[in-house]
């Protein structure tokens, strides 16, 4: 029997990173800056009369700096329309007040910045053909709204290579709460032990997936030394290629051990 029959994929900075170079440009206080409220504002500002440029970004940054905090104290989920609850507030306005269609329509345009924004990982398309038909492949992101890591993937050909997507907005929990993994395997009908989970972050990913009892491999294409303190992981990835030499090795291993 393999070792694994499911490999999850954690989405940012494992398959897909943000170039930031890649927002729109945006003078405030007297420097440029790169985001989306270049987008945002202008939208903002027929809405929100009296409110100005200047306002309107150091309330959007705040909302965003607000709700990591708010995340990493609960690791719940603070979807994307709460999180601009929080922007109206801190601009003094009663997000109830505010009419869910500029809501959304807001949320739409950030969106649709940052999926912009976002790139592939080198070595992705090999990886994933290369797996295809071997393993069941899933997805646990972290991200406040699931349309646009949808969109993300069907725009990179990839979305149909996964027999799940589990996003912390539908979730309502983020990694690493045991809570989103668990939905995973809900979703496809799988054991933590069959799965090996492939992340970025030390204190999310490594340490989520251990905490479930996944088997994890560490991307860790800086080469950073790995935090003391934390669960390590069983394999290290340089690059995305090495998660194919993992799985051949795992495999071979298996064979030889029943022979």
């Amino acid at each position: 029997m393999p070792r694994y029959t499911t490999v999850l994929f954690d989405m940012f900075d494992t398959l897909v990173r943000f170039d930031r170079d890649r927002l729109p440009r945006l003078h405030v206080n007297g420097r440029e800056v790169r985001s989306s409220v270049g987008c945002l504002y202008p939208v903002a500002a027929e809405a929100l009369p009296g409110v100005s440029l200047e306002a309107f970004y150091e309330a959007f940054l705040a909302s965003y700096r607000d709700a990591e905090r708010r995340r990493e104290i609960s690791h719940r989920e603070i979807p994307a329309v709460e999180r601009f609850g929080l922007c109206y507030a801190r601009l003094g306005v009663d997000p109830a007040s505010v009419p869910r269609e500029l809501t959304e329509r807001l949320i739409t345009l950030h969106m649709r910045c940052l999926a912009r924004a976002a790139e592939p990982l080198p070595g992705r398309p090999e990886l994933l053909d290369w797996l295809a038909g071997r393993y069941r492949l899933g997805l646990v992101s972290n991200f406040d709204y699931t349309p646009t890591v949808r969109h993300i993937l069907e725009e990179g050909g990839i979305l149909d290579r996964f027999d799940a997507v589990v996003i912390s907005d539908v979730v309502g929990w983020r990694k690493p709460s045991a809570h989103i993994f668990e939905a995973a395997f809900a979703g496809l009908g799988v054991g933590a032990r069959e799965c090996l989970f492939v992340g970025d972050r030390p204190d999310i990913d490594v340490a989520g997936a251990k905490g479930v009892g996944m088997d994890v491999a560490w991307f860790n294409p800086e080469g950073a030394a790995f935090p003391a303190g934390l669960p390590a992981p069983e394999f290290t990835l340089a690059c995305l290629a090495d998660l194919r030499v993992v799985l051949e090795g795992e495999a071979h291993a298996q064979v030889g051990g029943t022979a």
